[in-house]
């Protein structure tokens, strides 16, 4: 990772990991090549200020929130607060870095003095002349981007490389070439090869809407076969795809890279194009600015022992003004959890399974139960305002059959509960017609009875009487029901009726249940006969 917190500031460049940044509050990206992204993704939730090329990438590569994005132009100056209440400000500006589409130095001057950050920079004498830099201004503190800062590896310049690669492909007339590339960067060097050998580049849709963006030559396709440059991947140069090219058509390959490669494949080539500033360039820079000091950006790498004959003398520590101090001191007024949150609100509705609130749930649950509940007593074969009718109306049977054993404790209407004594009713047999009870239905208005499916001409039966008609129809054909049900059956069945609850013993079985109705109804039956003598 290659970031930097600058001391005794609350500034960061290029450094995205909030856990160790520390006091840093106003953070700058200056390209968007993966090293200097770390940690950066669309979770990203303060400020953060770039140009307006990265800006763009920023939000459509690593989804960051267009909210905290802050773009500042190239070339100019801007004025940014230190604090909360804008007391102490700073001056930074932009200046174009010569390494990929959107990179950009960093100047930041206020009461820490001048810092220059670079990033990663390719240097040519034209940056000497940049109006911030023209003025003669003192540099306290440069950070440098110090990749080939290696006095063994000499590099060419970049208009040579590229003159290098032109003649490799001349020599290669009839070869279709593969230039592997990163996902950013040396978009200038095809549109070179391009406008050279009159042909159409072929670039991935992504590339090519970078090369869009830029404003370049229309010299790029994403048609395969449009011509005969094609711009990959650096990772898919190797010896199984040259192998595979070069079944299909005769094909070479190149790199344009200042690192130290292996060639996997005689037909690979490796050209040192590089957009880092050389050696001697870097040293040409140092001497020309004579900074204070010099801090490498990639730390793996020390470098300040090469220019100690370029700086000038050290300047005090600067002292950090009150409201500086406490807003570094202060977290952030909106924590990226928070925002995290306010996004998940914020983010629209998706088609599909929807899952809704506890309260709601539970408001829905009750009323459906609630109409479970009315459904089921409807549905019931016996209801209860039903029950209480069947109780008023069996005891009114019940003294019909038996006047002379109906007293006052009679006349009261029979509990339903248990506890209360309850009192068995049976209803008519289920597929019965009405000769059983003639009285029955009609007192009670319930219409007519439940019969089988075996009559074409029963009517068809509703609500919860499909349950009931499943029982074989043979049982009970319609019509043979008065024959069916003897005397002996009715008799017993009105015993069964008017038989307390509470007479039965705690267990009883089926066997012994008839035993048990006539044991109670035997007194009265004597009592009956007696009182007819």
């Amino acid at each position: 990772m290659n970031g930097v917190l600058i001391p005794h500031t609350p500034i960061a460049v290029d450094f995205w990991s909030l856990r160790r940044a520390g006091a840093a509050r106003i953070f700058f990206l200056s390209h968007m090549h993966s090293d200097h992204t770390v940690g950066l993704s669309s979770t990203w939730a303060r400020p953060l200020y770039c140009s307006p090329i990265t800006a763009h990438l920023l939000h459509r590569q690593l989804q960051v929130s267009k909210r905290w994005i802050r773009v500042l132009e190239v070339g100019e100056s801007h004025v940014l607060p230190l604090d909360e209440t804008g007391r102490e400000t700073m001056t930074v500006t932009l200046m174009d870095a010569n390494h990929c589409p959107g990179s950009v130095m960093f100047l930041f001057e206020g009461y820490f003095g001048t810092i220059l950050y670079t990033g990663d920079f390719r240097y040519t004498p034209s940056m000497l002349k940049y109006p911030a830099l023209a003025l003669g201004k003192q540099i306290h503190t440069l950070y440098l981007d110090n990749t080939n800062c290696n006095p063994a590896l000499v590099l060419p310049s970049r208009q040579e490389a590229a003159h290098q690669i032109i003649q490799l492909i001349r020599r290669h007339p009839q070869h279709n070439i593969k230039i592997g590339l990163y996902s950013l960067g040396k978009e200038s060097l095809l549109e070179q090869l391009a406008l050279e050998f009159q042909t159409w580049v072929v670039l991935s849709p992504q590339r090519l809407e970078l090369v869009q963006l830029l404003g370049l030559a229309d010299v790029f396709t994403v048609e395969e076969k449009a011509g005969r440059i094609h711009a990959v991947e650096h990772m898919e140069i190797c010896r199984s795809a040259m192998l595979r090219w070069n079944q299909t058509h005769p094909t070479i390959a190149i790199l344009p890279t200042s690192r130290q490669m292996h060639r996997s494949h005689p037909d690979i080539h490796i050209i040192p194009y590089s957009d880092h500033s050389s050696y001697t360039e870097l040293c040409a820079f140092v001497a020309a600015l004579k900074p204070c000091q010099v801090v490498p950006i990639v730390s793996r790498q020390p470098c300040q022992n090469y220019f100690q004959n370029s700086l000038s003398p050290m300047l005090s520590i600067p002292l950090i003004p009150d409201s500086v101090q406490q807003y570094m001191s202060t977290s952030p007024k909106k924590p990226a959890f928070l925002w995290l949150l306010e996004k998940r609100i914020r983010r629209p509705k998706i088609q599909g399974v929807v899952f809704e609130s506890p309260q709601e749930n539970a408001g829905k649950s009750q009323a459906d139960r609630d109409t479970k509940k009315t459904k089921k007593e409807n549905l019931s074969p016996c209801p209860r305002n039903l029950e209480k009718q069947l109780s008023s109306h069996h005891l009114r049977v019940k003294k019909q059959l038996f006047p002379d054993l109906c007293n006052k404790e009679w006349d009261e209407e029979v509990p339903f509960c248990e506890s209360q004594k309850m009192v068995t009713v049976l209803t008519s047999p289920l597929g019965f017609s009405d000769e059983v009870f003639p009285e029955t239905r009609e007192e009670l208005g319930l219409g007519h009875p439940l019969v089988t499916r075996g009559d074409s001409n029963d009517p068809v039966p509703t609500g919860n009487q499909s349950a009931w008609t499943d029982h074989d129809s043979s049982l009970f054909p319609r019509g043979s029901a008065a024959a069916f049900i003897t005397t002996k059956s009715r008799n017993l069945a009105l015993k069964y009726l008017l038989t307390p609850v509470n007479f039965f013993q705690a267990g009883f079985s089926s066997r012994n249940f008839d035993q048990q109705v006539e044991k109670y109804h035997k007194p009265i039956v004597k009592y009956r006969q007696e009182t007819t003598e």
